[in-house]
């Protein structure tokens, strides 16, 4: 058992309480189990997280500090199905363009304001508004919200969004077209509500622990960036009494190494298993060490920009490059987590969907190396005229680890020199996000459970096509599924395009590969999406 009192850093952390603990005592009042007296869940991230402003925040570390301070129209639960959340529920229309969603009325603000429609109609029209430049701004396009796109782009004013407050309880969403899963949607923090009031009054320094004003079940009561953020109950969140975790501490540890070492002494609930370590944690630790299905992809991404390097623009070279990974040796002797092989960008955890069987997944390894250097031959590289560029990723030990295998068997294979780069989280983001590089990693987990929320990246408007690859007809497909009944063919034609046009090279499709205190309970496995809450958790007694 690993229990943040019995170390130096529960000193460092305590502070007062803003709610006395309503279940933290006892059992457990559905499964019975005895509740450890101290209710503080511990847990590392690797970077700082990007924001807590639900309509800014761009990272999945801050999508979690989100979730937990602000709450949107519907939740997960265990599983990944949708619950009430703001919303006790919703309507649509015959043909599912109108989704009308009635608020419950004991929804309020940290600072006791009713939560009302208004919040939601503020806030969406913020996400989309120019001037904010929200990086999630093309999620709301995606969403298929009436007029998005025009706001986006400067062709509407916000008010136009197809989003309106019927009153204080009822708020009704017009959509441009069908679009059957619009609800589950809501579950992403760019859909959550924003206080008005209070960011009209502090500006950026309204997400301050000092200023912040949430809806969730917890608020932000300290942060400490690049070191630690604290957040603790919420005594007007609507379902307090039925919350257990009473404080929710987020450490940075940039060394996973360093991060074990921790939850091995009991700082922390929760940390990643460092790459190759699942295997022995997992006997030494058979309680703590778990492995599941997570709905995220693990990629390289060229720079197919206008800018970008000459070599690329060959779809040999990338194709070369692609073949040549081993993703068996990454996966199995680099990582030994569990994560399966990537052949697909979409993987395959994602419901209703199968990705399809590529032609480089049905080669043997020694195949695709042979095809690489005949194709890397046919593209005038060679032994006289090696193959150069670069390639960054964000500091990680992991992701160093993946990188220097990668250019160890590009070099050794096919004689190509890559020079590696890492870079702090925000500094690879905006170097990303500005096409200033050659190679570059990325990952992506699904924002909603349903293939489009992969493939729509590689779409020519994303805001998270980093790489600019733009294909017609990826585009024309993706706008197609939008509203058709039946997707899947339309899925596989677009994967079909990716595996022949090899924009980003696939490397695994991950897992969850955590060491947890066997203490804490109901961590949300069967999610894929790993949307969880920490109102959902709770710690056990010894």
């Amino acid at each position: 058992m690993k229990h943040i009192r019995n170390s130096a850093l529960a000193t460092l952390v305590a502070t007062t309480m803003l709610a006395s603990p309503v279940l933290a005592a006892g059992t457990h009042p559905t499964t019975g189990e005895p509740l450890a007296d101290d209710q503080t869940f511990t847990y590392r991230v690797l970077d700082e997280h990007s924001s807590v402003d639900p309509q800014v925040v761009e990272d999945v570390t801050g999508a979690e500090v989100v979730r937990d301070l602000f709450e949107g129209l519907m939740n997960q639960d265990e599983d990944g199905n949708l619950v009430p959340g703001v919303a006790t529920g919703f309507t649509t229309n015959d043909d599912k363009t109108v989704y009308t969603f009635t608020l419950r009325g004991n929804a309020k603000w940290s600072n006791g304001d009713p939560v009302v429609a208004g919040d939601f109609v503020y806030a969406w029209q913020r996400a989309v508004d120019p001037e904010l430049s929200s990086p999630y701004a093309w999620y709301m396009e995606i969403t298929s919200i009436e007029n998005a796109a025009k706001i986006i782009a400067g062709d509407a004013p916000i008010t136009d969004l197809g989003v309106k407050a019927i009153d204080d309880r009822t708020l009704e969403i017009t959509l441009s077209a069908p679009l059957p899963y619009f609800a589950t949607m809501t579950t992403h923090s760019t859909l959550f509500p924003a206080p008005r009031s209070v960011i009209e009054a502090h500006g950026a320094d309204w997400t301050k622990p000092e200023n912040i004003v949430s809806n969730g079940a917890y608020v932000l009561t300290e942060h400490l960036p690049n070191e630690r953020s604290v957040r603790e109950r919420n005594p007007m969140y609507w379902d307090n009494e039925n919350t257990i975790i009473d404080k929710v501490v987020a450490l940075v540890i940039n060394d996973e190494n360093v991060a074990l070492t921790r939850y091995m002494a009991g700082e922390l609930d929760r940390t990643e298993v460092p790459a190759g370590q699942f295997p022995r944690l997992k006997e030494e630790h058979p309680e703590e060490a778990i492995s599941f299905p997570r709905l995220c992809n693990y990629y390289y991404t060229f720079n197919l920009s206008n800018d970008g390097p000459e070599q690329f623009k060959d779809v040999r070279v990338r194709k070369a490059l692609a073949m040549a990974v081993d993703r068996k040796i990454i996966v199995e002797n680099v990582l030994a987590g569990g994560q399966p092989e990537a052949y697909s960008f979409t993987p395959a955890a994602v419901a209703n969907f199968e990705p399809p069987a590529s032609e480089m997944a049905s080669m043997t390894q020694a195949e695709r190396d042979a095809k690489a250097k005949e194709l890397l031959a046919e593209a005038g590289y060679g032994p006289d005229n090696p193959l150069k560029f670069s390639m960054i990723y964000n500091t990680s030990e992991s992701h160093k680890k993946i990188a220097v295998a990668m250019s160890q068997m590009w070099k050794q294979k096919l004689g190509v020199e890559a020079e590696l780069g890492n870079m702090e989280w925000k500094v690879f983001l905006e170097t990303r996000g500005n096409q200033d590089f050659e190679l570059a990693r990325g990952a992506w987990c699904g924002d909603y459970n349903e293939a489009s929320t992969f493939l729509d990246l590689l779409t020519t408007p994303s805001g998270y096509n980093d790489g600019k690859f733009s294909s017609a007809e990826i585009d024309s497909l993706m706008t197609q599924a939008r509203t058709a009944s039946e997707t899947s063919d339309l899925y596989t034609r677009v994967e079909a395009i990716i595996a022949q046009e090899q924009p980003v090279i696939p490397i695994y499709h991950y897992a969850g590969v955590y060491m947890l205190d066997s203490d804490v309970g109901n961590w949300p496995v069967n999610n894929v999406e790993q949307n969880w809450y920490s109102k959902s958790l709770y710690k056990i007694a010894e």
